[in-house]
């Protein structure tokens, strides 16, 4: 299900299911949930990075695990939505950046597990989309992350149309990072994800736990947490390093 290794301080989580195109189910998202839980205690980690084994990252929701569910109640409905949406809350949670590398086709629920991550990038030829209406579902938990990274009314049409777009597209509306050439994308992902663990852990993880925390704050609200923030920063072992040696410097 899952291929886990941790190497020169990057986590690298590999859904491996690519005879299903990677499509999730209750034992794949278990098995993230607990290389996530695994990555977010390992000191060395300062970065985790989820990728997809195979021509695509994620083809969505496995169709046929729901189509054996049809008579399930209510209760046993929001179970098995509640443990895709503590995978989302676990990726939010996470005290390092959580990057998805996306080639191929990230849809339905593989292009919400890929818009968990804080960062997303994409080879050139990747696809994204919530193609969830055509069979009368609705994207329904990530229309709170989506709805972050877009705007109102392109996070709708996404939604009620079902679009499919270019990685192109996706990276003009906000929704994805960076855009690679398919035939540089390993290297240059290698690249970006190096250049991210050889910042300081400490201001990164302040960094991205101040950030989230100050969705639905006021901006009073948000500046007070910045001022917390900044002096909890000052304080730390990196910060100290690091205006030493620029005093050196200077």
């Amino acid at each position: 299900m899952i291929e886990f290794r941790v190497d020169a301080g990057v986590a690298r989580i590999t859904l491996n299911r690519p005879e299903k195109r990677n499509a999730l189910n209750a034992e794949l998202i278990a098995a993230v949930r607990d290389s996530l839980e695994r990555s977010a205690k390992d000191e060395n980690v300062r970065v985790v990075l989820i990728t997809g084994a195979g021509p695509d990252f994620c083809s969505g929701a496995d169709l046929a695990g729901l189509d054996r569910t049809a008579e399930a109640g209510v209760l046993d409905h929001i179970g098995t939505a509640r443990h895709m949406a503590d995978a989302f809350l676990e990726m939010r949670q996470h005290p390092r950046p959580v990057v998805a590398a996306v080639r191929g086709r990230a849809l339905a629920g593989g292009c919400g597990l890929a818009t968990a991550c804080d960062l997303i990038l994409a080879a050139e030829s990747a696809q994204f989309g919530y193609p969830e209406v055509k069979i009368g579902f609705v994207p329904a938990m990530v229309m709170a992350i989506l709805r972050r990274s877009v705007s109102e009314k392109r996070a709708l049409e996404l939604i009620v149309t079902g679009e499919i777009i270019t990685a192109a597209q996706a990276h003009a509306v906000g929704m994805i990072n960076r855009v690679f050439p398919d035939a540089e994308f390993e290297a240059r992902v290698e690249d970006y994800v190096a250049a991210l663990a050889s910042k300081s852990a400490s201001a990164v993880t302040l960094s991205k736990s101040l950030l989230y925390h100050m969705d639905g704050m006021t901006f009073e609200s948000a500046i007070d947490a910045g001022v917390h923030g900044n002096a909890l920063a000052r304080m730390t072992e990196d910060a100290r390093r690091g205006i030493e040696r620029f005093v050196k410097k200077s």
